[in-house]
């Protein structure tokens, strides 16, 4: 068999064989699909041979580019040892030196916001549970919530509130406290009922306000919530400084902070969900960092191991876990578990990504491209369709518009997002939007020299289609 022949075989039987996420496959099927066969840096490669630049770092989870050599070695080293046995019962060594390696890590962060905040241990981040991915993490902590109120007798502390255009998760718990109707409202009926504030959506903002003059109004409507709910509500969920699959939406200076300090006032614990945050992208290690804060429950994915395995964790403080303890006939337990929990490659490259960050000073890397992107976004901000750029650290949207003036967005059916990253393929660039934003999250080390190339590309790109 051909070269040729091999390759249309494998695009056949991906249209016969798998139904791709969030994909329209009817569209999928009519069309020819990008096969990628090796990466390379922040280089992907498809069956044709042809090269294209890591726009989204294979779904934000790509830090350091691809065949890094430090994580090749390590996954190796550890399928010499054991690739997995269960926490059900037993440990195993990388789980535990990740776990402790983790939390050392934030607590470090976090000590001048102990001194400042003056807390107490208890109420640090302290004890680290292992999933798998983004979603299971966050069902970890819904329910470590919830069961935590009952344990300390707040038996009507049941429900949640999240902001509307969140996204945690596809999982039925997630869902629950996502806010974007695309992705969530056909499974409204199997929901559990939450709150839903405004989003700090200031481009956007229903509330009539536009950053930077914004008041923090949208702050000020949660705590209508929690003023008149706060006796039932166990937790507010949050994605700290970004909303991510929302649309990249970049809350103003304060906003972060202020919900943080509502939820102290009314009781109330504090889910950071820095699946898509943590590990560098806002230019610090975590988000939360950024407005001192120090959440109740912290979920992580994504970025945890390069790329390279899923693991997920969820971050609790001792005073959380505390709630757990009890004799077995108590049934106190937190009866919840994943076959792949702390799973030893997973925990083992984990732990080789903080020593990365560290050794490489990934974040010095991250504040030289930020500047190189932020130069960026300011030029097309006057594209004539171009109605608003935002960022946070090397999180960026570009929302494309119909008109500027009066922010019209192009209707959603027209796909003008998706004709501009179709655009930027053929010129090598691979990119997915989210709707009429464009999404720009490349792995952190990428050079500046492939990061000006890759932005060249999207600005060519919006001219191409978006034309009057």
């Amino acid at each position: 068999m051909s070269l040729l022949d091999e390759n249309k075989r494998l695009e056949q039987a991906d249209k016969q064989y798998i139904w791709h996420p969030f994909t329209q496959m009817k569209e999928w099927i009519e069309d020819v699909p990008i096969i990628i066969t090796e990466g390379k840096d922040c280089f992907i490669k498809d069956i044709y041979g042809k090269w294209y630049i890591d726009g989204v770092s294979s779904l934000w989870v790509n830090i350091f580019g691809h065949r890094k050599k430090e994580l090749d070695d390590t996954l190796k080293a550890q399928v010499d040892k054991i690739s997995h046995s269960t926490l059900l019962g037993l440990s195993n060594v990388p789980a535990i030196e990740y776990a402790e390696k983790l939390i050392n890590l934030i607590q470090k962060l976090y000590s001048k916001d102990k001194s400042k905040n003056n807390l107490p241990d208890k109420k640090l981040l302290s004890k680290v549970f292992y999933s798998d991915n983004g979603s299971t993490s966050v069902e970890v902590a819904l329910k470590m919530a919830f069961q935590y109120w009952q344990h300390k007798g707040a038996i009507e502390k049941t429900a949640f509130v999240s902001l509307k255009n969140a996204y945690h998760g596809d999982t039925i718990g997630a869902v629950s406290v996502g806010g974007i109707d695309i992705f969530h409202k056909t499974f409204e009926p199997l929901l559990f009922k939450t709150y839903k504030a405004p989003s700090p959506y200031c481009y956007r903002c229903e509330l009539d306000l536009k950053y930077p003059s914004c008041n923090l109004s949208c702050a000020s409507k949660l705590e209508e919530i929690f003023y008149k709910y706060s006796s039932n509500i166990a937790a507010f969920i949050i994605e700290p400084l970004v909303q991510a699959a929302g649309g990249m939406i970049v809350s103003p200076p304060g906003y972060l902070k202020a919900v943080y300090d509502l939820c102290k006032k009314y009781n109330i614990l504090m889910i950071a969900d820095e699946i898509a945050t943590g590990f560098g992208r806002t230019g610090k290690m975590f988000a939360c960092e950024h407005e001192n804060v120090l959440p109740d429950i912290m979920c992580l994915s994504k970025g945890i191991t390069g790329g390279y395995m899923p693991l997920a964790v969820t971050l609790s403080t001792e005073e959380i876990y505390d709630a757990f303890l009890g004799d077995f006939k108590d049934l106190k337990t937190f009866f919840h578990g994943h076959s792949y929990t702390g799973n030893p490659l997973a925990c083992a490259i984990a732990i080789k990504v903080l020593d990365l960050f560290d050794k490489e000073k990934v974040l010095k890397n991250v504040i030289d491209n930020v500047e190189i992107l932020e130069l960026w976004l300011n030029e097309i901000e006057k594209f004539n369709h171009v109605g608003n750029v935002r960022n946070c650290g090397m999180m960026a949207g570009v929302e494309l518009v119909r008109d500027k003036k009066t922010k019209e967005p192009y209707a959603w059916e027209e796909k003008m997002g998706w004709k501009v990253v179709l655009k930027a393929r053929e010129k090598g660039v691979f990119l997915r939007p989210l709707g009429n934003v464009i999404v720009i999250m490349p792995p952190l080390t990428i050079t500046g020299q492939n990061l000006r190339q890759m932005l060249k590309v999207i600005s060519e790109a919006i001219l191409d289609v978006c034309k009057d």
